[in-house]
């Protein structure tokens, strides 16, 4: 492994840490000083609410665990997930790759522990114009697995690397 390939690796583990702080940091704030939780809705600005909800499932509600069983199936299933995506972000070569992954899990291991912690993930940021409401109510987690995402999508699709733009070519050992 070349050090230039264990740096954005490393920095990838240093972002998936920053964006888990971040997300368990905003939770705190609107579970206890904000009690999000007994208020229901804070209005913030025309287009933005902070709202309490709790999600028992994954994305848009698929998987909801109803019992105790599911709810750690879910965290037990989850949790592969997030180990299968370090795995693939500590063979990855190319650095934006390893950011977008990072993003993934950062966001994963925050969700996961709301789960295994809370018995569901809390979210709270409600985007919306008027009363249509373009995107479920979410947290920073869901909006930074979204982000990374899509960064991995567009770059598969769209973007074509010439050797040695973005992938950092191992030396021959």
């Amino acid at each position: 492994m070349t050090e230039a390939v264990s740096k954005y690796r490393i920095a990838g583990l240093v972002v998936a840490v920053l964006i888990f702080i971040i997300d368990q940091f905003t939770k705190y704030m609107v579970m206890f000083p904000l009690d999000l939780k007994a208020k229901g809705q804070i209005e913030l600005l025309p287009f933005f609410n902070l709202t309490w909800a709790e999600n028992y499932g994954v994305s848009m509600g698929f998987l909801t665990a109803s019992t105790d069983f599911q709810r750690w199936a879910l965290v037990a299933l989850t949790g592969l997930i997030a180990v299968a995506v370090l795995i693939w972000m500590w063979r990855e070569k190319a650095k934006w790759d390893i950011i977008a992954l990072s993003f993934v899990l950062g966001g994963a291991m925050g969700n996961i522990l709301d789960r295994a912690r809370l018995g569901y993930v809390a979210d709270f940021a409600d985007l919306h114009i008027g009363d249509f409401r373009p995107f479920l109510i979410f947290n920073v987690a869901d909006a930074c697995i979204s982000i990374g995402v899509v960064i991995l999508l567009a770059r598969a699709l769209f973007i074509r690397e010439k050797p040695d733009q973005d992938n950092i070519q191992l030396g021959d050992s």
